[in-house]
């Protein structure tokens, strides 16, 4: 019965969004299994957890890479090893980020929120460079604000915007920064507006920056953009049973093709997307 409500309440705080960012729900993921399969094993009922807290979000791919390794090495040592590199990640990416931005001074425009890409901007303001964020409310559940709180906790200068705003924006700023759920052959998986935001950087020139880490890389022939509760966008907009015949349609991504991204900063190095589409096709 214990793991049975555990995993229930592991579940809910996953599919509810507490917590949120693939990075995140790997690492959430992995502490649960590692308490789970400390009294539990590796057999049967950990496949079960396993599927369960896979199924939740499945468009996000770094839980499904780490399952894959952990699978393949079922040891309470091979989960300490993920953890490890999922939290060694951020400080690796941030020092790429700062190595690879020259400038004295920038604006950046951010979607959503992203532990990685939010490392590499507040590394660029330990470091003396004047940095200043326009972040994105990211409807339907305000994502955003959680990125704008943490931006002025570490005292950088941060301005929430409406999504439809972007355009407004768009030509003051010197660059996007962005994370992604997973990094695909067709292109960067990250929360809905994404593609919207990289056309309108190619149209204003800007540049358009991918941060993820490398077991964002999604090999896996079948894909699904996660469809998320209609609840979500009218229960803002009008009280329930008030839409009768409208259909609502909630898509928690999109993809934005290669074409529009200018570089991809990951753990390892920054690179360009043909780089990263060599990536995707190398077989171990």
């Amino acid at each position: 019965m214990w793991s049975a409500l555990s995993l229930s309440k592991a579940v809910k705080k996953i599919e509810s969004v507490e917590v949120q960012g693939a990075r995140q729900i790997a690492i959430y993921s992995l502490k649960f299994l590692r308490k789970f399969c400390k009294k539990k094993g590796f057999g049967k009922e950990f496949e079960q957890a396993a599927n369960a807290l896979e199924k939740v979000r499945p468009t996000a791919v770094v839980l499904h890479n780490c399952l894959g390794i952990l699978r393949k090495n079922k040891k309470l040592e091979t989960i300490d090893v993920l953890l490890e590199k999922l939290e060694r990640a951020d400080k690796d990416i941030a020092a790429n980020g700062l190595n690879f931005f020259k400038k004295k001074k920038y604006t950046i425009l951010t979607h959503c929120h992203s532990s990685e890409a939010l490392s590499v901007i507040k590394a660029l303001k330990r470091s003396g460079k004047k940095v200043s964020v326009i972040a994105t409310e990211t409807d339907p559940l305000g994502q955003g604000v959680k990125t704008a709180k943490e931006m002025a906790s570490a005292r950088i200068s941060i301005t929430l915007i409406i999504d439809s705003a972007v355009g407004y924006f768009m030509p003051n700023i010197d660059m996007v920064i962005v994370g992604t759920d997973s990094m695909r052959k067709e292109g960067v998986v990250n929360k809905i507006g994404t593609k919207l935001y990289a056309i309108a950087a190619k149209e204003h020139k800007k540049s358009f920056y991918v941060v993820g880490n490398t077991l964002k890389l999604d090999k896996r022939k079948e894909f699904e953009i996660e469809q998320r509760s209609a609840k979500e966008v009218y229960n803002e907009l009008v009280k329930p049973g008030q839409l009768k015949g409208v259909k609502i349609m909630n898509p928690a991504f999109d993809i934005t093709p290669w074409r529009f991204v200018s570089k991809v900063i990951t753990e390892q190095g920054v690179y360009s997307p043909s780089k990263i589409n060599r990536m995707l096709r190398h077989t171990k």
